[in-house]
């Protein structure tokens, strides 16, 4: 069995479905309520499908460029702890995807919704490094899997929901959540760093 709540928190910090509402939001302002629940579902069955995606063949494409898993996991860890970084100290999520949005792409809500905003770099990484081969049995990965898809959910009812939650919380108490999840999000970095070195460490002893 994997920790769930442990494995819930994680990708919960990653994906970050409160941040997602404010880019919602602002991507699909335009749009009727029956075409907002349709570019929901679709932007969360597209991020479905890449983190999928990540969980079969990430670890094999390593595997294929002789990159060892521990390599990736320190490279991984520091890449989320930066990313955790510009939550914390720099614009927070909705801040930054919204002007993205705003810059470069009006007509559509798949960017920056879907990619990066729900199915975001650290969330890739996580996928990967949370389905190790070599560390979890198939029914574990498939546990992992499910708790993912289970955020994925999550995600998908609270975008419905975005219009009545960002009443209550407002754009400022989504960027307020977003930097908590940033430190949560900091602290997996770190551990995931130092578990490579140890890792690592073992290999070459």
């Amino acid at each position: 069995m994997i920790d769930i709540v442990a494995t819930f928190i994680i990708f919960f910090a990653v994906i970050d479905p409160i941040g997602t509402i404010p880019v919602f939001i602002a991507v699909t302002d335009q749009f009727t309520p029956k075409t907002k629940r349709r570019i929901a579902l679709l932007a969360t069955l597209l991020s479905a499908f890449i983190l999928i995606f990540f969980v079969v063949v990430g670890e094999l494409i390593l595997n294929a460029l002789k990159i060892p898993l521990p390599a990736f996991q320190i490279s991984g860890g520091i890449v989320l702890f930066i990313f955790a970084l510009t939550m914390i100290f720099g614009e927070s999520k909705p801040d930054e995807e919204i002007k993205k949005f705003q810059k470069d792409h009006r007509d559509t809500a798949i960017f920056p919704l879907a990619v990066p905003s729900i199915a975001s770099p650290g969330a890739m990484l996580a996928a990967v490094l949370l389905t190790e081969n070599s560390v979890f049995t198939l029914w574990q990965q498939t546990q992992t899997v499910l708790v993912m898809l289970s955020v994925l959910v999550l995600v998908y009812i609270l975008m419905l929901l975005a219009g009545w939650i960002n009443k209550v919380i407002g754009s400022s108490g989504a960027s307020v959540v977003s930097r908590i999840m940033g430190v949560i999000l900091s602290s997996v970095a770190v551990k995931n760093i130092l578990e490579g070195l140890g890792e690592y460490y073992h290999m070459i002893a």
